[in-house]
């Protein structure tokens, strides 16, 4: 391959990285496995944590737990 051809597929890949990275939005909102992932405990504790008042949106069945409320439920419990 030339020097030339190797430039243009640099610039190519280049570009296609910068345009990933530009889209990338993170989740706000989590399954409560990713949540329990999130919090860095077990599913079994986190759903321990909904016991302990940790909000949960549900709608039609599918509930979702925020990364704001997860940290704001850690810094209830902090002391």
């Amino acid at each position: 391959m030339d020097l030339e051809t190797l430039n243009i597929l640099e610039n190519m890949v280049s570009t296609k990285i910068q345009r990933a990275i530009n889209s990338y939005q993170p989740k706000e909102w989590l399954s409560l496995k990713e949540g329990a992932s999130y919090a860095g405990v077990s599913y079994n504790t986190f759903l321990k944590f909904r016991e302990m008042g940790l909000k949960v949106t549900e709608i039609d069945g599918i509930k979702r737990v925020s990364k704001s409320t997860i940290d704001s439920f850690y810094d209830q419990h902090s002391f």
